[in-house]
């Protein structure tokens, strides 16, 4: 239900008193709606209702309390712009220990999320596996370091516009994480800055895959070589967004990995350069299946001949507004034993009508996006469109 009006607690009370195996619930900016009616609607359900998502309402710590002792069955809850539940509605919702399925939870500004909070959740939901949290800004580093401590089976952590935890807390998440801990995303974390020095000696994160570090301005070369030395088995790294990232933060993350990445996302570091992009596909070119260096405006046709040699895997090359030109698609079509099936060329403006012959012979491309490429002309496109008549092209 979203921005529904008319309906109020009575129409909750009649949705648990008449669908008692009710399995999810998704409720949104329904003014009418308050503590009664989520109260009754989860104490009804109690022994089916997995899914909870709540959002934009009139609720109060109570309605989390209820929810915290009733929702044995619930498994994944989402809680987003609660203004009036404060830190005690969280604490007891941990406390009651109803909560013992609960494997994900999303929560959006909600002032009531502090260290205090999310401590007691990691202490009293057990089987927690997946933790969001966005725009809690009283989250710091050391609620972070609790949480992270007693989370025993925590797979996934995301934090976005959480702007006092700085790298002091992500490095001491990263030391005391549980050992089945895969994926961390740090999205518009303004307090993430960059550190002066690192440590003599580190400790090692041998079980993160999934590192996404996005749109964070302070994070610079020296965070990115402290975090690639403490999580060398990394998979897929997420570094968009970083625009003051250079080669030299790259090139030590490259170098201390002992794994093979497969998915590297470098858009928006516009001072990443072919040095760095060389040394990516020489180390993983056997593994990685998608690169994307959009608006990296320091790569040129360099990065191309490197990637046509090395990468025997790559799936997808996202290439938007790089510094590439025909030389450079003539060795991507020439290479031998390429799986290349997405390719993005948007805004290459050194990418003429001397490419579509190449572009032509690549048979595998399922995806090919030529806007903005104005060299290349409205004629030389639908020839093209011809010749790769299974591929969609956008142009």
């Amino acid at each position: 239900m979203e921005a529904c009006s008319g309906v109020g607690n009575e129409g909750l009370r009649a949705i648990g008193r008449c669908c008692l195996k009710l399995q999810a619930v998704s409720i949104k900016n329904c003014v009418h709606v308050g503590d009664q009616g989520i109260s009754s609607l989860v104490c009804s359900a109690s022994a089916s209702l997995a899914k909870i998502r709540l959002q934009g309402l009139n609720i109060t710590d109570a309605s989390l309390a209820v929810i915290g002792y009733y929702g044995k069955a619930v498994t994944d809850l989402t809680l987003a712009r609660l203004a009036a539940v404060g830190e005690r509605g969280f604490w007891v919702m941990a406390n009651a220990a109803g909560l013992q399925k609960l494997r994900c939870m999303s929560v959006t500004s909600c002032l009531g999320v502090t260290d205090l909070a999310i401590t007691c959740i990691a202490k009293f939901c057990p089987g927690l596996k997946q933790l969001c949290l966005r725009k809690c800004g009283h989250v710091s580093d050391a609620g972070l370091k609790a949480f992270t401590e007693s989370a025993k089976v925590m797979e996934n952590l995301q934090l976005e516009e959480c702007n006092r935890v700085t790298l002091v807390g992500v490095l001491a998440c990263l030391i005391n994480c549980s050992h089945k801990f895969r994926a961390l995303s740090l999205v518009k974390c303004t307090g993430v800055k960059d550190v002066c020095s690192a440590p003599a000696q580190l400790p090692v994160c041998k079980s993160l895959r999934f590192l996404t570090i996005k749109d964070c301005p302070g994070f610079t070369d020296a965070s990115l070589a402290v975090v690639g030395m403490i999580c060398p088995q990394l998979e897929q790294v997420d570094l968009s967004g970083l625009g003051e990232v250079t080669d030299n933060g790259l090139l030590p993350l490259i170098n201390s990995s002992e794994g093979s990445l497969v998915k590297v996302d470098l858009s928006g570091c516009k001072n990443i350069t072919d040095v760095a992009v060389s040394s990516l596909v020489k180390a993983h070119g056997k593994s990685v299946k998608q690169i994307s260096l959009e608006g990296c405006s320091k790569i040129t046709d360099a990065s191309l001949f490197c990637i046509s040699e090395n990468c025997t895997e790559l799936a997808g090359l996202d290439l938007s507004n790089c510094m590439v030109s025909d030389s450079g698609v003539a060795s991507l079509a020439s290479a031998k034993h390429f799986k290349l099936r997405a390719l993005s060329l948007f805004g290459c403006s050194k990418v003429t009508q001397v490419s579509v012959q190449f572009l032509g012979s690549m048979g595998k491309l399922e995806g090919l996006n030529l806007q903005y490429c104005n060299m290349i002309g409205n004629h030389n496109i639908a020839s093209l469109e011809k010749q790769l008549w299974w591929c969609d092209i956008l142009a």
